[in-house]
């Protein structure tokens, strides 16, 4: 009996933000010449996001007045919101998306909320207890006695960890049913201050939520079951100082270095190869790839390495509608694959700090 993913369920906030409004909005706070103002738009155009939903980021749009009112700086608060207010904001919204997520998750796999043995939730961008997973037992009426396990402060391959986990409850335990739930709110760490880096940043990313109904199946599985098959992870040598994810007094700050793209590129090839070797596959044997969007160059760069194109437009696309979202994106554009009948193996792959890489082959 093999670990399948029998069901994902996404959510996002209500309303979105198109970039182009993002990039407004976020120039009012951080430019103080008109040549800031040009770098940042062209920065906020080249991210490859068209539009992207916050919990605090408000648009014309959406009928509501555009603004950036919770980041308000001033002379006493330059950097913003504090860490506690911005963790208010997490405990109040991430448990709505969370319970939606799985919610949806659960109707597509035709599993009643009952059977739940496991529930593994995933999370780097906020803290509370009690969190989200009490809230999801509560909420969805899940047997008080569901396991528990949260898998946090992983960054964007937060999620690849969570399915490893999870097919391992479904593979170990018998009759296991795993809820799978990774739900990230990072506009409340947007900073707005003159820094590229961190401007890179609140161009990219965004908030939503996924979550997958894992168990173990025979071969009475449904034909859209996606067979976990493995789950691989390293971490390249000598990249601890690449890509941090630290929490400090006004938020969470992210820095992400130029050189990581160039860095996946002469790396990923080799260690890709001799992974899927031992499954008897080549590279050019995987039929559909879902490649986590750190950015447009990221998602460059695991193409070049793979030598395929073709890889890219699922993730790009995920990208272009919701923006990096972290943990939860991989489930998104597994999603989107799912939906539209895609072949078959599938590599997902996800670079968190470290740099670590994760992968997961499916079939």
């Amino acid at each position: 009996m093999d670990a399948h993913i029998l069901g994902i369920g996404t959510a996002v906030p209500e309303f979105e933000i198109e970039q182009t409004d993002a990039a407004e909005q976020a120039s009012q706070l951080c430019c103080a010449t008109v040549q800031q103002q040009r770098m940042l738009k062209t920065l906020y155009r080249r991210a490859g996001v068209t539009k992207r939903h916050s919990v605090v980021l408000t648009s014309s749009t959406n009928g509501q007045p555009a603004g950036q009112s919770f980041y308000v700086q001033n002379d006493s608060i330059p950097d913003g919101p504090t860490t506690a207010e911005r963790m208010e904001k997490y405990e109040r919204y991430a448990a709505p998306l969370a319970i939606e997520a799985s919610r949806r998750s659960l109707v597509h796999a035709q599993v009643d909320g009952t059977t739940v043995t496991h529930l593994v939730t995933v999370s780097c961008s906020g803290f509370s207890a009690p969190g989200v997973d009490l809230a999801i037992i509560r909420e969805l009426q899940l047997d008080p006695e569901t396991s528990r396990t949260h898998i946090g402060f992983m960054g964007c391959s937060g999620a690849i960890n969570g399915l490893r986990v999870a097919k391992a409850f479904a593979e170990s335990t018998p009759n296991a049913c795993v809820l799978l739930c990774a739900v990230e709110l990072c506009t409340l760490h947007h900073q707005y201050r003159w820094q590229p880096d961190q401007i890179v940043a609140n161009a990219l990313f965004a908030d939503g939520a996924a979550a997958a109904v894992i168990q173990a199946r025979g071969d009475d599985r449904p034909d859209e079951a996606w067979h976990l098959v493995d789950l691989r992870s390293t971490v390249i040598p000598d990249s601890a100082n690449l890509m941090h994810w630290r929490i400090e007094d006004h938020g969470f700050q992210m820095s992400l270095s130029p050189q990581v793209p160039t860095l996946i590129n002469n790396t990923l090839r080799v260690w890709l190869k001799q992974w899927l070797g031992e499954h008897h596959l080549e590279i050019d044997d995987i039929a559909s790839w879902a490649i986590h969007p750190g950015g447009p160059r990221i998602v460059e760069a695991c193409a070049q390495a793979v030598a395929s194109n073709d890889c890219m437009a699922d993730s790009l696309a995920v990208l272009a509608e919701y923006g990096n979202m972290s943990s939860p994106t991989v489930l998104f554009i597994l999603d989107r694959l799912r939906r539209r009948g895609a072949d078959r193996p599938c590599v997902a792959l996800a670079f968190g700090p470290g740099i670590a890489v994760e992968a997961a082959l499916l079939n």
